[in-house]
This record gives structure tokens, C-alpha cells and sequence, in this order.
């Protein structure tokens, strides 16, 4: 199977120093690929800005912003059999980008904003009989969220865990996530490291292909 994956934060700058940004440290999508390369799959993994090494036979581009992560996603997208996008995009850019460092005296207190691309909806028409699956990382109710996500995106699957957990979500090396597919029962996993959840969500892209 060639796997499309995303991982990793964008960065939406301000200026050339100061940036919209989050938390993602880019972990889970990389051991994804990691173990979807160790299966035997064809891995390209699309990286926002972060401090890891590239799997082994795992074929890398770097990217910064949600714009160039969509642009990269459009094109790479028709070569693969599956989309995972585990990358935590900005939703929100400043309307404005100075080229060069905004001095404080001449900033103003309020930053103006605009929307970012929603990447799995622009994407939604190329989708055919690719197998898409999301994340969603969220606080307080994760699986009623994830829920909506798997529907209004068209989803296959989708990843659903809670970040305020101490040891889930951001910059740890554990995971504990819950899969929901289409028409079937949420599937609950208890505390893995990150690699092990990669691998339990190359099993479903493995069987759900093989339908």
C-alpha cells in the first residue's frame, strides 16, 4: 500500500521571527510512518517544522505553513492508496505578514486573522476509494468531537484522544486513543507508546484495503 502521511505542527508567521504555531511535536505521525514502512508499505510523510529524523525508508518533504502542507497534499495525494493526517494544522494565520520584524512600537495590540484551508475538505473530491484518516485532538468530550469530524470530513476512520491527559497527546512518547470507524463500535485502546498506536492503525488500513 502507498501511504500518505502528515505530521507535525505549521507555522503561520507574523514575521520572519514571530509565528502562530502549537504543540504538536510531530511524534505520533512519525512513528506512524515508522511502523507502516517497517509493515512493508510505501511511506511519504509530509513534516511541518520539527526536531526528528526521518524513518528509515520513509521519503520526506518539509513544509511550514498550512497552505504549503495543502499544497503538498494536492500533489502527492494522487500517487497513494491512503491519507493519514496526523499533523496538527493551524486553523488561523495572521491576515497580514511583514517581511521583515515588526517592531513592538509599531505593532498594535489586536492581530488580525484569517482562516487556514481546511486540508482534508479541499482534498474531500480527490478522495475516490482512498482510505482517509484523521485525528482529533481535543479537551473535554474527544469521542462526541471525533464523531462529528468522521462525518463532516468524510472520513474512514479517525483517531480520537484527549490532550489534557498527562501521558497522551503532545511532546510524551505514550498515546491513548480511542479509533472510530464508520458503522462500527468505537474501539478504545489502553496506554501504548506512540509506535504501537501507529501500528494498530496500519492493521485497520491494512484490513479496511483488503475489503
Amino acid at each position: 500500500m502507498k501511504i500518505l502521511i502528515t505530521a507535525g505542527p505549521t507555522r503561520e508567521h507574523l514575521d520572519p521571527v514571530r509565528f502562530l504555531s502549537n504543540r504538536s511535536s510531530g511524534r505520533m505521525g512519525f512513528a506512524l510512518a515508522r511502523a507502516a514502512a517497517e509493515r512493508g508499505h510505501e511511506v511519504t510523510l509530509i513534516a511541518g517544522p520539527v526536531a526528528l529524523p526521518t524513518p528509515t525508508g520513509v521519503t520526506r518533504t518539509d513544509v511550514v505553513s498550512a497552505r504549503e502542507m495543502l499544497a503538498a497534499v494536492e500533489r502527492l495525494l494522487p500517487a497513494h492508496d491512503a491519507l493519514v493526517m496526523s499533523a496538527a494544522v493551524a486553523d488561523w494565520r495572521p491576515k497580514r505578514n511583514s517581511p521583515a520584524k515588526l517592531k513592538k512600537a509599531a505593532m498594535t495590540p489586536v492581530l488580525e486573522l484569517e482562516p487556514n484551508p481546511d486540508i482534508l475538505a479541499a482534498v474531500r473530491d480527490l478522495k475516490g476509494k482512498r482510505l482517509f484518516v484523521g485525528f482529533a485532538a481535543e479537551t473535554g468530550d474527544p469521542l462526541g468531537e471525533a464523531r462529528r469530524k468522521l462525518e463532516a470530513k468524510g472520513l474512514d476512520l479517525i483517531v480520537a484522544n484527549d490532550v489534557t491527559l498527562p501521558d497522551a497527546g503532545f511532546e510524551v512518547e505514550t498515546n491513548r486513543v480511542t479509533l472510530i470507524a464508520k458503522n462500527a463500535a468505537p474501539v478504545p485502546l489502553p496506554l501504548l507508546s506512540k509506535y504501537e498506536v501507529g501500528l494498530r492503525i496500519v492493521t485497520w488500513l491494512e484490513s479496511a484495503c483488503s475489503l
